[in-house]
C-alpha cells in the first residue's frame, strides 16, 4: 500500500513540476480518485488536458473531479470497477474522448449524450444492455461508438444499426 501511494505522489509532482498537461494514475491500485490530489494539482488543474486512470479498482468517480479538472480532453477509465459517472460530467465543455471499456456499467451512462464536444465514448466490455439511442444522435461532434461485448438488447442493436452520422462498432 505504501508503495502505491508513494507511485502516486511521484507522478503527480512530477505532473506538478513540469507543467505538464496529463496526469498518468494508471496501475496504481486505486479505489478511489484520492482527495489530496485536488489540493496538490489546485494550482495547475486548469492546465489539465489528459487523465489516464486505467486499470485501478476504482468505483466511482465524484463530482469535485469533474468541477476541478475543467479544461479536461480526455479520460482513461478502463479496466475500473465503474458502475456511473456522476451527473457533472455533462457540464464537461472541452472533453472530447471518454474510454471506459472494461467496468461494470450496466446502463449506459447517458450524462455522457449531455457533452457537446465529446467525439468518442469507449464503452466495450461492460454489460450494458440498452442504449439512448435518440440522444445519441443528437450528438453533434461524435465520431465514434464502441459498444462491442455489451449485452445490448435486439432493439438497442436496432436503433443502432439506424444511426448516421458517427461509426458504431457492435460485436
Amino acid at each position: 500500500m505504501a508503495e502505491s501511494v508513494a507511485n502516486v505522489a511521484r507522478r503527480i509532482n512530477t505532473t506538478v513540476e513540469e507543467g505538464k498537461d496529463s496526469l498518468d494514475l494508471s496501475n496504481c491500485k486505486l479505489v478511489s480518485f484520492p482527495d489530496g490530489v485536488f489540493k496538490v494539482l489546485r494550482s495547475v488543474s486548469e492546465n489539465i488536458r489528459v487523465i489516464t486512470l486505467a486499470d485501478n479498482e476504482i468505483k466511482a468517480l465524484s463530482s469535485k473531479f469533474f468541477s476541478t479538472f475543467t479544461e479536461l480532453r480526455e479520460l482513461d477509465l478502463r479496466g475500473n470497477r465503474l458502475t456511473k459517472l456522476p451527473d457533472a460530467v455533462a457540464e464537461m465543455e472541452h472533453l472530447t474522448c471518454v474510454d471506459a471499456a472494461d467496468n461494470s456499467f450496466t446502463v449506459f451512462p447517458d450524462k455522457l449524450t449531455e457533452v457537446a464536444t465529446l467525439e468518442r465514448i469507449n464503452l466495450e466490455g461492460n454489460d450494458i444492455t440498452d442504449v439512448p439511442a435518440e440522444e445519441l444522435s443528437q450528438m453533434p461532434a461524435l465520431k465514434l461508438l464502441n459498444l462491442k461485448s455489451n449485452p445490448l438488447a435486439s432493439g438497442a442493436r436496432l436503433a443502432l444499426q439506424s444511426l448516421h452520422g458517427f461509426d458504431v462498432l457492435l460485436s
